[in-house]
């Protein structure tokens, strides 16, 4: 029979592996992981305990190496129990008996040994995290200077952003809800909030969207025509596209995905056309006169969300998704009317998915301005926005994104 805890742990294990090794997310991981937990309090603590561990991996591993005589190899299961046991001391605050009671069954012989005595060395000597975790030396050097500053956004979770329906409600939704601000159409939560409790979510008044998501549709402005959403699942950008008044359609390969926007759109009461198809393979049958290309990308200004970005990202990945994104510009460019206008947007921090194919676009830019973006944003020289974790710390950050726009 297993200890009380010992299966979350041992799901815990199973994801951290399936990341580390195997380069999986922590979403595609999670549905093997938790097989056989029935409690979703002891499911949700396996995912939170592996996302701390992977969120202050360098400074967990800088604890471990100073307590061993040897380093232990990076794929050993040792440092893997010991990454875990540090995370649930350090930052869930379980007690350390709870913690050496739940995670030494995952080892047996000298490594249960091993592991038991470098956390009781640790812990005798009151070992401490710095202040916000350290980025992988690799993922450091890409970032360049932005580095410290997303590095110290990633210390605590991101905050709850809600997209409002009608923006020119934004004042009565921010004293109802007991929010804050930063730009029309936007609240601010506090994280930990039962969204579907939440007034007004019923009666759909908002969705949840984080506040950097939503800059590409707002840069489309108000409705003028029809506009086509690509790669649309789970439609926060179409719903707000809608709002203001467009005539959506709203296209992407996943059927299953794209229920969940049908879902939204009914929850909202707003209309929408919905197409499932490979944008490399569909053709329409009339131009549009916006198009918002949310691009599939490597995801890395989710780090406050999905720290696995942050150790499965390689420059492979890098360039198979510029390649990818290249070729949808390419192509969905020729399909706007005369004076269309296309935004281009990725929720990423590498240069080669944003500056780098912003510059090979043939389109007109339509630079962005620094009157149409919250308080505390500013356009590059070029005319395009780049956000980071790191920015707006005061007001509690937002994700990572690239968005440049251009006319027909």
């Amino acid at each position: 029979m297993d200890i009380p805890g010992l299966p979350a742990r041992r799901a815990a294990l199973k994801l951290l592996d399936a990341v580390l090794r195997r380069g999986e997310t922590l979403d595609q991981a999670a549905h093997n992981a938790v097989q056989g937990i029935a409690a979703d309090a002891d499911r949700q603590l396996a995912r939170a305990i592996a996302a701390e561990a992977l969120r202050w991996l360098p400074d967990l591993d800088a604890l471990i190496d100073s307590a061993t005589r040897e380093p232990l190899p990076d794929d050993a299961k040792p440092r893997a129990v010991l990454r875990l046991m540090l995370a649930q001391w350090l930052r869930l605050g379980t007690p350390p008996h709870a913690v050496v009671a739940t995670a030494l069954p995952l080892l047996m012989g000298g490594p249960k040994r091993l592991a038991h005595g470098v956390f009781a060395t640790l812990t005798r000597r009151e070992a401490s995290l710095p202040a916000h975790p350290s980025l992988p030396a690799a993922v450091a050097a890409r970032w360049g200077d932005r580095a410290g500053a997303i590095a110290a956004a990633l210390a605590l979770p991101p905050a709850l952003d809600l997209t409002l329906k009608d923006a020119g409600e934004t004042a009565q939704w921010v004293e109802r809800l007991g929010g804050l601000s930063l730009a029309p159409g936007h609240v601010r939560l506090p994280r930990g909030e039962a969204v579907e409790r939440l007034p007004g979510f019923g009666e759909g008044a908002w969705w949840v969207q984080d506040l950097a998501a939503s800059l590409p549709a707002r840069l489309l402005g108000p409705g003028a025509g029809t506009a086509l959403d690509l790669c649309a699942a789970p439609g926060g950008k179409a719903l707000q596209l809608a709002a203001a008044g467009w005539q959506v359609t709203a296209l992407d390969a996943s059927a299953k995905r794209l229920e969940r926007l049908r879902d939204n759109f009914a929850r909202m009461a707003l209309p929408v056309e919905v197409v499932v198809a490979d944008v490399q393979d569909w053709e329409p049958q009339e131009r549009f006169d916006a198009i918002l290309l949310d691009a599939p990308c490597t995801a890395t200004g989710t780090c406050r969300r999905h720290p696995d970005v942050l150790h499965r990202i390689t420059p492979t990945h890098i360039r198979g998704m510029a390649e990818l994104q290249q070729r949808l510009l390419a192509r969905t460019a020729g399909w706007l009317n005369p004076g269309g206008r296309l935004v281009y947007a990725v929720c990423s921090q590498e240069r080669e998915e944003g500056e780098d194919i912003a510059a090979g676009v043939a389109l007109t830019p339509l630079p962005i301005r620094a009157e149409e973006l919250p308080a505390g944003l500013s356009p590059t020289p070029e005319g395009w926005l780049r956000t980071d974790p790191g920015m707006l710390p005061e007001a509690g950050g937002l994700d990572g994104f690239f968005i440049a726009r251009w006319q027909a």
